[in-house]
């Protein structure tokens, strides 16, 4: 979790709020790819695709 809060503690800082965005695509996409990989939800996320 430190490096979430040191993240956000840099774009509060340097005002690079556009990066959130991006960050919450990056790891929305990681869950699936973990989710997608081993569970039995997989067979749901693959339709998505």
């Amino acid at each position: 979790m430190d490096i979430l809060s040191d993240l956000y503690g840099f774009m509060k800082h340097r005002k690079k709020y556009w990066m959130l965005p991006i960050i919450l695509t990056l790891l929305a996409i990681g869950a699936l790819v973990v989710l997608g990989g081993t569970s039995a939800v997989a067979p749901f996320i693959y339709a998505l695709f």
